[in-house]
């Protein structure tokens, strides 16, 4: 078939009221975006996984048309359903379009005003792919950035400001343990006590919420790269079916999860055990980089300064498996270095009245902080990496 065939045949299809030619083919269900100072996200929802890459197309000065970056996703079918652009316009990305190519792909364009690099990730439940787009905002004349995206050099920054996440919130509970404590309470209280605690030791401190509000995965990660954050910690209770399961523990980053640490995961990043595997193939693929070295170093302390701290007072607290790693979302989502905490078992009878107690989640946010705080002091900067 000749290529104006083609594009006529392709015309027709999407003439026919964008009816998807086989039963099989997937969907776009939702596209939202982002923006903060220096960073803006796109996230495309599927009805099914895609395989994909980033291509980019420069600016064209013949035809005014701008830079752009574009993706495929073959074996989804949208037809003439988002023939509108989404507007942005936020000094990075002027929009973004999505729309049918062929019958067997579409095509996601983001139109760009200024960018310097670009990130891409695909995740389950549901189904999604992500474009990080990084770069400072346009001035108001409109310059356009000349820096080359491929020769960016390393980030290096004092150890200041910290990005507390406080797991859940809103709709969602989280773990629901003893007399119907929730996780979403226990995390909020803990954040605020470390923020306080953080504070008086001269850190800037930012929350990705401070109330209980339901914020996705994504949006938490989307808020601390916007914030520029240092480093990025987690906070959670954990729970189990075997109510003697009880202690604290910390996490880094790692593609290697044993079957515990793996239903752990799948609970915190909102997906089924089995989808844990799929995202243990993404993060095969991360490059474990200077910020994931720290982020252990960070870890190391905090999990030294709470035994140390708080063991002759509350020995449970090492009583879990201590110091480990796993496949979670957050830990890799950002370019900051990151760790996530789990203050304890909701499920355990002494460990749900320790979170409910105010003595003690001051204790512990003040080992924490000591433990990031020992970290600035003996360990330099530190070092963020700009990946493509």
């Amino acid at each position: 078939m000749s290529g104006r065939a083609s594009g006529l045949w392709i015309a027709l299809l999407l003439a026919l009221g964008g009816a998807a030619p086989a039963a099989e083919r997937g969907a776009v269900t939702d596209v939202r975006h982002w923006s903060y100072e220096a960073y803006t996200r796109v996230v495309v929802e599927l009805s099914q996984p895609v395989a994909t890459q980033v291509q980019e197309i420069p600016a064209d000065s013949a035809t005014g048309l701008p830079a752009r970056l574009y993706l495929d996703l073959p074996g989804i079918w949208v037809g003439r359903t988002r023939d509108a652009p989404i507007p942005i316009e936020d000094g990075l990305l002027r929009r973004v379009r999505v729309g049918q190519t062929t019958r067997e792909s579409a095509r996601v364009v983001l139109d760009l005003e200024r960018w310097d690099r670009y990130r891409l990730l695909r995740l389950a439940g549901p189904h999604r792919v992500v474009i990080d787009v990084f770069g400072p905002r346009a001035d108001p004349s409109g310059a356009a950035s000349s820096r080359d995206s491929r020769s960016l050099p390393i980030e290096v920054r004092a150890l200041h400001r910290i990005v507390l996440d406080p797991g859940h919130g809103g709709r969602d509970p989280g773990a629901i343990g003893r007399g119907r404590l929730q996780e979403k309470d226990v995390t909020l209280r803990l954040a605020r006590a470390l923020r306080r605690e953080l504070e008086a030791r001269g850190f800037e401190v930012v929350l990705t919420r401070d109330r209980d509000r339901s914020l996705s995965l994504l949006e938490r990660t989307a808020i601390a790269e916007g914030a520029r954050g240092d480093l990025f910690v987690s906070l959670h209770a954990n729970a189990a079916r075997n109510r003697a399961a009880e202690g604290l523990e910390i996490y880094t980053l790692d593609e290697n999860a044993r079957r515990q640490t793996r239903r752990l995961a799948a609970r915190e990043n909102g997906v089924s055990p089995t989808e844990v595997d799929e995202l243990q193939s993404l993060l095969t693929r991360f490059r474990v980089s200077e910020t994931s070295v720290r982020a252990d170093r960070v870890a190391d302390l905090v999990f030294e300064e709470i035994v140390r701290g708080m063991g002759r007072r509350w020995p449970s607290v090492s009583a879990g498996r201590g110091r480990l790693r796993g496949p979670f979302y957050v830990l890799y989502l950002s370019d900051m270095p990151a760790i996530l905490i789990e203050a304890g078992f909701v499920t355990h009878a002494q460990d749900a009245r320790r979170l409910r107690d105010p003595d003690y989640l001051e204790t512990l946010a003040t080992r924490i902080a000591a433990g990031i705080e020992r970290f600035r002091e003996g360990s330099g900067p530190i070092v963020a990496e700009q990946r493509r």
